[in-house]
């Protein structure tokens, strides 16, 4: 949330960019070869997608998870020379990502979501003061970390692994633990693999992954039906919900909330469970919804949307779980001077597109 903060992301970004863009000449630890300077590039970015997908999985929030991966990149560039192909570049790339991740995770806090860290609120609970950024996980576009095709299969688990709650369940993991069950579950590597990756034993890298899938294992969270494409009749209920919340029509609104929907707002911990304390928090707290526009983005492999005022300004990104014909779960998050960026929305509403 701290302006200082979003400065050090972009401007770690808008460097690294040009460090992988620019010529070897300008890293001064190395780099390629003259005349082949754009071919490194080229094959290091081919894999920002997923690089983007499993730091996400380690670190709860898109914007650590580009940090690392931009730094990532500049390593394996400077040291781009002195790989020598005794791994693929795949392998030695995630080998990079690992450690970097690992650098970040010692000492942190882990990231949660409000229902990870309190019981429900009430109606009439203050909403408090927002936490920092650094204790919530946040929000990441679909398009940042998933392939935009591949196998429907590992494009399922892709999918499934990066749903708000699995990303919470990943956070309970010691930082080990949590990449070992990433890379074997989730990406499918080897035990060897993985152990040669860490440094480690296979023998180790078993056992963590059996610690790993224990602790999940006591996740409710981590046992969420997992997210599939959307069918027709989930399309149709997602045009009623933004109809309806557009509108503001609470008796519509009633008849898509399943009964036991849970509604957030990071950065507050407040939280409310249930159909009816989510209605009347509408009509009284959360009255500035009012008139809100809402434009549809992907996130976390669920359906999203830019929340809208009524007068232009951004209010929230929306992201929405959907079970039994109704939406089950609303995850607002406020802080859009982040986060409608990242997911390429202006920061005024400017009519709905064209037809």
């Amino acid at each position: 949330m701290k302006r200082s903060a979003t400065s050090r992301s972009e401007s770690s970004r808008s460097a690294t960019s040009d460090v992988t863009a620019e010529s070897a000449a300008a890293v001064v630890d190395g780099g390629a070869p003259d005349g082949a300077q754009g071919e490194p590039a080229d094959r290091l970015e081919a894999h920002r997608t997923e690089l983007t997908g499993y730091c996400y999985r380690m670190l709860g929030s898109a914007f650590e998870a580009e940090d690392a991966v931009q730094e990532t990149m500049v390593r394996a560039w400077r040291s781009y020379d002195r790989f020598e192909g005794r791994a693929s570049l795949r392998s030695w790339l995630y080998r990079i990502a690992t450690n970097v991740c690992l650098d970040q995770l010692k000492g942190s806090r882990r990231r949660a979501r409000p229902m990870d860290l309190a019981s429900p609120s009430s109606v009439d609970t203050p909403i408090g003061t927002g936490l920092p950024e650094t204790t919530w996980i946040g929000p990441v576009p679909d398009q940042r970390v998933l392939a935009s095709a591949g196998d429907p299969a590992e494009t399922a688990v892709a999918r499934e692994s990066i749903r708000l709650a699995f990303v919470s369940a990943l956070q309970r993991l010691a930082p080990r633990q949590r990449a070992v069950l990433i890379l074997r579950e989730v990406l499918s590597w080897s035990a060897s693999e993985v152990a040669e990756l860490l440094g480690s034993s296979v023998a180790s890298v078993n056992s963590a992954l059996q610690r790993a899938r224990a602790t999940l294992a006591a996740s409710a969270d981590a046992a969420e039906e997992p997210p599939r494409p959307l069918d027709d009749a989930q399309e149709a209920l997602l045009r009623r919900y933004v109809d309806a919340f557009e509108r503001f029509d609470m008796d519509a609104l009633t008849a898509l909330l399943h009964e036991d929907s849970t509604l957030s707002m990071p950065p507050y911990a407040l939280w409310l469970r249930g159909r009816e304390d989510i209605l009347k928090w509408l009509r009284g707290p959360g009255c500035g919804c009012a008139g809100s526009h809402l434009v549809p983005v992907a996130a976390n492999g669920r359906p999203a949307f830019g929340q809208y005022r009524a007068d232009g300004l951004p209010w929230a990104v929306q992201v929405l779980d959907l079970a039994d014909g109704r939406v089950t779960v609303l995850n607002s998050f406020l802080d859009t001077e982040r986060l409608f960026p990242l997911f390429g929305l202006p920061l005024r509403y400017g009519g709905p597109p064209p037809a």
